[in-house]
């Protein structure tokens, strides 16, 4: 119990932090009687009330909605749209129940000038300028507005704890009190949270662990497409995707993703289409290859879009057999218009863009291609292949490369056992 200026685990200066331990916490509850377990069967059950938020992206990513009670985190990096989502949602649910903006970053004059450029009507939306973690927690507590957003979690700073706002003792405080005050209160409480330069968000993991929801908000520089993902999503799913734009007015959704992620595919060199899997709905995407002679050993394997391993993997598996020789080459593999395709069901269509751009002739006409590949060449069925053949026919796709399954193959589609099958069927269509 004495002051100590140096870590002796990390060995910095300063870095330190007291924090307040209650009795309870330092002895164990004491004197406190145990809740009584009961059976799963005689817990009331059904599902979880929600209400909208206005933005329907952002609703399918929730499950359905904002339950309330819940902690939602919502995060990424400046200048991304966190605070004009936030506003949007705001706005929406303040024309039939109270909804409070408490902003650390901003004055209530800046809040109203972003609001101003928006289409959502966001008069009767409350603001304050509040950093005081404490005062926070007691306007949550009072239970006069349906929904509290905080832009961001980084900016509270409580009075039971030393340190500045954004260090991990404060973010912590701050996600245990705001918690609490949701759950107590029945409020739907958003959280703002910044990213670092590594993508992750700031402060400690216990922040994630102790929200309900997290939804990430991300973009490509340049573009004005943003994809709403949730990583972690206690009353729904995990995989779905929403898609928004951002225009001079606002945050606009964008209902079919397949329009802006199939911009720029045709009958191109290193291009193939690829069917796959966001949450309830198919999209297609735009795989893009391109492979040119190199000196510099070893060649690059640049991977945007799609996981870098799996990359090499299926390089090494044309170069084995399919007999491209590819160590001298530098390949490049993109997926167009900011989407992803992480899954394995991208194999195929990452090998059939690559011989694309080896050989320096397009694919077929209309071609499209999903499966996993084996490291011995052979190609493996994945899920949701109705899903995924229903999305290339929506789409006037007439020619899909698929795998050997179960699934009965519509007209124009061929079910392929190999890669060699594969790459002579895609060239042939």
């Amino acid at each position: 119990m004495k002051w100590l200026g140096k870590c002796p685990g990390c060995g910095e200066w300063g870095t330190l932090v007291e924090e307040v331990v209650s009795s309870g916490a330092r002895g164990g509850a004491r004197g406190t009687a145990a809740q009584v377990p009961v059976r799963l069967r005689e817990v009331p059950g059904g599902e979880e009330p929600r209400f909208s938020t206005g933005v329907s992206e952002l609703d399918r990513v929730l499950g359905g909605g904002l339950v309330p009670g819940s902690l939602v985190l919502l995060g990424g990096e400046p200048g991304i749209g966190k605070s004009t989502l936030v506003m949007q949602v705001l706005g929406h649910i303040s024309v039939n129940a109270r909804a409070l903006l408490v902003t650390g970053e901003e004055s209530p004059k800046q809040v109203q000038g972003r609001a101003a450029r928006l289409t959502v009507e966001c008069g009767d939306v409350e603001v304050v300028a509040e950093t005081n973690l404490e005062r926070v927690v007691a306007l949550i507590q009072a239970a006069d507005h349906s929904i509290v957003a905080i832009d961001s979690v980084q900016t509270l700073m409580s009075d039971l704890i030393d340190g500045t706002p954004g260090t991990v003792s404060q973010v912590r405080q701050a996600a245990a009190a705001l918690m609490q005050a949701a759950k107590t209160s029945g409020v739907t409480v958003i959280v703002v949270g910044q990213v670092t330069k590594d993508g992750a968000l700031a402060g400690p993991r216990q922040l994630e662990h102790l929200v309900d929801c997290v939804v990430t908000f991300d973009g490509e520089e340049g573009r004005a497409h943003r994809m709403l993902r949730a990583t972690k999503n206690r009353f729904g799913a995990t995989n779905e995707v929403g898609v928004l734009e951002m225009r001079a007015d606002g945050l606009a959704c964008v209902e079919d993703p397949t329009s802006v992620w199939l911009a720029e595919a045709g009958e191109r060199v290193g291009s193939c289409v690829l069917p796959v899997l966001e949450g309830s709905r198919s999209v297609l995407v735009e795989v893009q290859a391109l492979v040119g002679y190199t000196e510099v050993v070893p060649p690059r394997r640049v991977a945007v879009g799609v996981d870098r391993t799996r990359l090499a993997q299926v390089i090494a598996i044309l170069s084995r057999h399919a007999g491209l020789r590819l160590g001298d080459q530098d390949v490049f593999v993109s997926v167009a218009g900011g989407a992803k395709a992480g899954e394995p069901a991208a194999d195929l269509a990452v090998a059939l863009a690559i011989t694309s751009a080896f050989r320096g002739r397009p694919l077929g006409a209309s071609v499209y291609a999903f499966g996993e590949l084996g490291l011995t060449g052979v190609v493996r069925p994945v899920s949701g292949e109705e899903r995924r053949l229903a999305a290339g026919l929506a789409r006037g796709m007439r020619h899909g490369v698929i795998p050997n399954s179960d699934v009965d193959a519509p007209a124009g589609a061929t079910k392929v056992t190999g890669i060699e099958d594969a790459i002579e069927s895609a060239f042939r269509s």
